[in-house]
């Protein structure tokens, strides 16, 4: 998702903003695209476990409305689409251990599934046209730079610290190109304590991507080495243990901001422990803070991204070359309430660039 700033100086010319900002903050409506894929013959299984989730998610807040289709050429395919005040309260409900609950009766009839999260735009027609000015619509479309960024997050036993960092920063890359759309871009790994968070950049269709990456050899050695040192058991061989471990484990990038797309940065990485309940709220103000920041022609920072799931929230900068880490600013209004602690600096253990993404 991308800011786009524009002031037309006649009907059909607007000057486009060369800052890329994504954000899930703008207020917008979010409108959410569940495609489900159910196993033959599970169909009314599938029904049943639908009408009891939808009912708890009715009483989700920030929750408005939730339909479900199913195609009309293939009855193992569904649509379910649902819409949300905006994406903060659906991202807080999709990464807490609830919606882990709620869904569990799915899994057993379901054989794939795909999210996709789109800002509401414009409406048009009838009721929805004349409610459009009482309903908050996203107030312009969005131009990006064409990158995905996710991460991923877990902890390790204490006292493995040293053997997994070593574990983690010996490994081949796999290969950039997944197919004719999609190429890996970049992945860093950093550690602070005993968490790791991996924060990957990719081209085109990041499942497509994650699922390339998991398919590889030396990816696989790899995670297969650091399962001993891990707090949270898993078994890549049993699908739904897999399936637990990386459901948990996303950390999804709520906000970005680009303010120099040429320079090559050195990338840091800065960790925010945030007080129980308060992990988006604290996103919130720093991602208010980095759009003040890149507007700033003195600010050593050429990109930031903060992830944040729960209380945990990791901000990515690439910083001009150098400079070192910049020094933390204070703390904006409000934030001093939500650390638990103060920010520090993440310990870098690897950053590969991919030569052919």
């Amino acid at each position: 998702m991308t800011t786009l700033s524009e002031k037309p100086s006649a009907p059909s010319t607007r000057q486009v903003s060369k800052r890329v900002s994504q954000s899930v903050f703008d207020g917008s409506r979010l409108r959410v695209v569940l495609l489900v894929d159910v196993h033959d013959g599970a169909q009314q299984q599938f029904l049943e476990a639908y009408e009891q989730l939808c009912n708890q998610v009715a009483q989700v807040p920030g929750h408005v409305s939730d339909q479900l289709c199913q195609s009309i050429e293939n009855p193992s395919q569904w649509l379910i689409t649902s819409e949300w005040e905006s994406a903060p309260p659906f991202l807080t409900w999709v990464n807490s251990e609830e919606h882990v609950r709620m869904v569990e009766p799915l899994h057993s009839c379901v054989r794939d599934t795909r999210s996709l999260r789109f800002h509401v735009v414009r409406e048009t027609g009838g009721a929805a046209a004349r409610s459009a000015g009482r309903r908050r619509l996203q107030a312009s479309p969005r131009i990006g730079d064409g990158v995905i960024r996710h991460a991923l997050t877990f902890t390790v036993r204490p006292g493995s610290e040293a053997e997994v960092k070593r574990i983690l920063a010996d490994y081949a890359s796999p290969r950039a190109r997944v197919d004719e759309t999609t190429r890996l871009c970049r992945t860093s790994l950093f550690m602070h304590g005993n968490r790791v968070v991996r924060a990957i950049e990719v081209r085109g269709d990041l499942l497509a991507a994650l699922r390339h990456v998991a398919r590889q050899p030396e990816v696989r050695a790899v995670e297969e080495a650091i399962n001993p040192y891990l707090e949270q058991e898993r078994d890549l061989n049993d699908q739904e243990s897999a399936r637990v471990f990386f459901t948990r484990a996303a950390l999804p990038a709520v906000h970005h901001v680009t303010a120099d797309e040429l320079t090559e940065g050195e990338r840091l990485a800065r960790y925010y422990p945030a007080r129980p309940g308060s992990g988006m709220r604290l996103a919130e103000l720093l991602a208010q803070r980095d759009e003040a920041a890149a507007d700033d022609p003195d600010s050593p920072v050429l990109r930031s991204t903060i992830f944040q799931r729960d209380d945990v929230v990791v901000r990515l900068l690439d910083v001009r070359p150098g400079l070192g880490a910049p020094p933390e600013p204070g703390h904006p209004a409000g934030l001093e309430a939500l650390l638990d602690g103060e920010p520090v600096g993440m310990d870098l253990v690897t950053d590969r660039r991919s030569p052919d993404a």
